[in-house]
This record gives structure tokens, sequence and C-alpha cells, in this order.
């Protein structure tokens, strides 16, 4: 037998059912504020995913800037002479010299 006090049955049970409720519905809000921990941590990823392709943007357009300084900074009388030179070295030339050595090495 229960001891006796002055607090009413109602009330004690309303306390326990209360409490009861209370400690059945921390596993849920446990769970939601993972949730929302998650969605706040993957937002965050994305943001500076974002951030990170937009600064990879803007270097591949001053890499892009600076070849195109270069191509029109280069000398064209000078490329032209080395053009000129690499053309005059004939293509049966050297394949002629290529075989003779070849021929060399066989015997």
């Amino acid at each position: 037998m229960a001891f006796p006090n002055s607090v009413n049955e109602q009330v004690t049970d309303a306390v326990t059912q209360s409490n009861v409720k209370v400690v059945g519905e921390a596993p849920a809000m446990a769970m939601g504020s993972i949730y929302q921990t998650m969605a706040h941590s993957t937002g965050i990823l994305f943001q500076n995913a974002v951030s990170a392709q937009q600064q990879q943007n803007t270097l591949a357009q001053a890499a892009a800037n600076m070849g195109v300084m270069q191509v029109y900074s280069v000398d064209t009388s000078a490329d032209a002479g080395a053009s000129e030179k690499i053309g005059q070295l004939g293509v049966a030339d050297n394949l002629t010299s290529l075989l003779t050595i070849l021929r060399s090495f066989q015997s």
C-alpha cells in the first residue's frame, strides 16, 4: 500500500504521464537537432564549393588572358626566321641520313 499523502492521485498520474511524454520525445528531438545540423553543414559545404568554383573560374580567365598577352608579345619576325630555317631542312634529306645510319648498323 502506498504512503498516504495529501496530493490527489490524478495530479501524480498527470505528472507521471508528462514525464513519460518528455522522455519518449527526447530521441525524436535529438534526431531533429541532428538533421538540422546536417542540413546546415551541407549548406555550408555547397557554399564553399560554389566559392571555389568561382575562384577557379577567375584563375582560368587570368591564365587565358596571360596566354593571349604572351602570344601578342612575341616577335613575329624572329618566329618567321625560325620557321624558314625549319622549312629549309628537307624531310627527304633527314630520311636519307636516317636510312644510311640504319644500314650501317645492319652490316
